[in-house]
């Protein structure tokens, strides 16, 4: 008889939202069917009460210092993944942490995408940003081709295999965890225009060009390269399954204004699964009781899907 579903829920950086965020999900899907059992990741010490099951990684003093914040908060995501490989739970939803204090306590990651991608071996992951549901429509998923880097070095690091490698991960996850048969991936240009024939730049032609006849050779046809001002307005009216930005503010602009607050941030070609909510931190509004857990709790139901699709595939 197979053990019951359970996800791990790591609560972030302690002196943010994230397990005020955590609790509030719980206590509003409490009850809901079809969803697993659930276990808390962190330390003793940011609850306020004990009604909802915590493997403890330590203790958190109030008024910490950045640095015993991020040694909180890396040490549930290592624990987190630990207990997937010992099969103890079968997917992640991790709160916010705080990137600088992670780097303060001596991890040295851009941040969780990938933090999680060196503790599952060095694997080669996605980034997407996926709401179900949207203000203007949906369902609308944007995976982030580069992630947390500065922008002066996104030229250096995008080219034809980043993308390539992106979208192959893109399409098998919706093939294997969204169910979609022959998934419809559209490719957000790099250049104003997608270059308008080589005047804004030549990207188009020397990184999109290639990597689209690859595509094409493994049977993962893409669409594109299609300009950034009309690509999510038409992923939003359903011709596309996903969009692949070529860096982080082009598809987190247009991702977050058609569905903040219900967004999730999926991490793609891990062996397990992996949600988290939209927002950050929040350290402005942390420990008021105002903090909003609608992108946690779609977080926690996409990662019972996921979970829930990958159990039933193998």
């Amino acid at each position: 008889m197979m053990a019951a579903r359970r996800l791990a829920i790591t609560l972030g950086d302690p002196r943010g939202i994230g397990p005020e965020v955590a609790r509030a999900a719980l206590l509003a899907l409490a009850g809901e069917a079809g969803l697993p059992e659930f276990l808390l990741v962190g330390p003793e010490g940011v609850l306020p009460d004990s009604r909802f099951p915590l493997y403890e990684t330590g203790t958190w003093r109030a008024g910490g210092d950045a640095v015993a914040a991020g040694q909180h908060a890396g040490r549930a995501v290592e624990t987190a993944v630990q207990l997937v490989r010992d099969g103890e739970v079968q997917g992640l939803v991790t709160a916010p942490l705080d990137k600088s204090a992670l780097h303060a306590a001596g991890y040295d990651y851009p941040g969780h995408t990938e933090m999680l991608a060196a503790l599952a071996g060095g694997v080669d992951v996605a980034m997407m940003m996926s709401a179900e549901t949207t203000s203007l429509g949906g369902p609308l998923r944007v995976v982030l081709a580069t992630t947390h880097h500065a922008l002066r070095d996104v030229p250096r690091l995008f080219d034809e295999n980043v993308l390539v490698t992106q979208t192959q991960i893109t399409y098998l996850a919706l093939q294997q965890q969204w169910a979609i048969a022959r998934p419809r991936i559209a490719l957000c240009a790099f250049n104003p225009h997608a270059s308008d024939q080589g005047l804004f730049g030549d990207e188009e032609a020397r990184i999109y060009v290639p990597a689209m006849q690859r595509l094409n050779t493994l049977d993962m046809p893409a669409l594109g390269p299609l300009p950034a001002d009309t690509v999510f307005t038409r992923a939003l009216r359903g011709e596309f399954d996903a969009v692949i930005a070529p860096y982080h503010d082009v598809g987190m602009a247009a991702f977050k204004t058609a569905s903040f607050g219900q967004g999730v941030n999926v991490t793609l070609g891990l062996p397990f699964v992996r949600t988290s909510p939209d927002h950050g931190t929040a350290f402005d509004i942390a420990g008021r009781g105002v903090a909003d857990a609608s992108s946690m709790i779609a977080a926690i139901r996409l990662a019972a899907r996921l979970v829930e699709r990958t159990e039933a595939t193998r």
